[in-house]
């Protein structure tokens, strides 16, 4: 495909007095890996169920491998795979009749059903319990098949929607290799997460948003030097010395151009905007009595990017809830 796999033009949808999008606009290329990050409620989950077609926009046109959400919903449906954070499979069924009963609601028949689900199965290394019930399976082996499940129907879009939430590391490290995989082998993959690691990690592109908009959107290094200062870090003995701390912030603030502060952990982050920030705040430090137990300086992370474009932390936020399932199949109702 030439154009963009996936388009958005000033989406809007609303419920009551919520705006979840408002006038959203998002170009994904084709065969790329594309990062959605933004804080709870920014309107994340609303876009992958729009694209989905699991919800209608009340303005605004949304095209999926060029089909229209709204006028040719079949047509996305046949083009998307779909996984949430939680894992939308059938506990009773074994792994292998999970997936026969997906590619049965894709239309295909049963012997290419069966094929397919056994070929997704040996690509996520769950043959061994292909015929054990799901009920039995771990957490990442349940999240390996619903991503099975979203890919039984070789779809050209992969909606992926927070997909790690929960996950240990070796089994979200596992879904990283998969990922890196599906890119390689041509599959558009829109993912949304709260793992900023993750984004910086898997994406070529990334897109923040905040209050159902774009706010900024570029590739992981173009974001990072969008801040335009370097980062200060500094972790105290005491982090109890947080528990007031706004004079001190304040202190810092003069120091640099913006600083933010962890709490629990006795940590303050300092952007710093001049060549002395780093040694004046260690003098504000000083002067308040306080000992600092580590400092470090360096370019700036992604949570610095969110930092700087929506005020907090992504760590501040909690991920959002998703009731979409593993796949969007032909025949599923909106």
């Amino acid at each position: 495909m030439t154009g963009p796999a996936v388009e958005a033009d000033d989406l809007a949808v609303s419920s009551g007095t919520v705006t979840a999008l408002d006038g959203l606009h998002l170009r994904v290329a084709a065969g790329s890996l594309f990062g959605l990050l933004g804080p709870n409620g920014a309107g994340k989950t609303t876009l992958v169920r729009v694209l989905a077609t699991l919800l209608r926009p009340d303005r605004g046109a949304a095209r999926v491998m060029g089909h229209d959400v709204v006028r040719d919903p079949l047509a996305v449906r046949l083009s998307i795979g779909l996984a949430g954070q939680f894992a939308a499979v059938d506990e009773e069924l074994t792994g292998q009749e999970n997936l026969e009963m997906v590619g049965r609601l894709y239309r295909l028949p049963v012997a290419e059903a069966r094929r397919r689900a056994r070929d997704v199965l040996e690509r996520f290394e769950l043959t061994d319990a292909a015929r054990r019930r799901v009920g039995t399976y771990s957490g990442g082996m349940r999240r390996r098949l619903d991503l099975a499940a979203s890919l039984t129907g070789r779809p050209a879009v992969l909606l992926l929607d927070e997909p790690t939430t929960g996950l240990d590391p070796r089994s979200r490290q596992e879904l990283w290799a998969i990922l890196d995989e599906l890119r390689d082998a041509g599959t558009t993959v829109l993912l949304t997460t709260q793992y900023l690691e993750e984004a910086d990690r898997l994406a070529q592109r990334i897109a923040v948003i905040d209050a159902g908009r774009v706010i900024a959107e570029g590739t992981p290094a173009e974001l990072k030097a969008g801040i335009g200062t370097d980062v200060l870090r500094i972790r105290l003995h005491e982090p109890a010395a947080l528990d007031a701390a706004g004079p001190l912030l304040s202190d810092l603030a003069a120091a640099g151009t913006g600083v933010a502060a962890d709490r629990p952990a006795g940590e303050l982050t300092v952007r710093v905007s001049r060549p002395d920030a780093a040694p004046e705040a260690l003098r504000r430090l000083d002067a308040r009595g306080l000992r600092v137990a580590a400092i470090q300086l360096t370019q700036p992370s992604l949570d610095d990017v969110f930092l700087s474009l929506t005020g907090h932390t992504a760590t501040d936020t909690t991920a959002a809830t998703d009731d979409a399932g593993a796949a969007v199949p032909a025949e599923e109702s909106r």
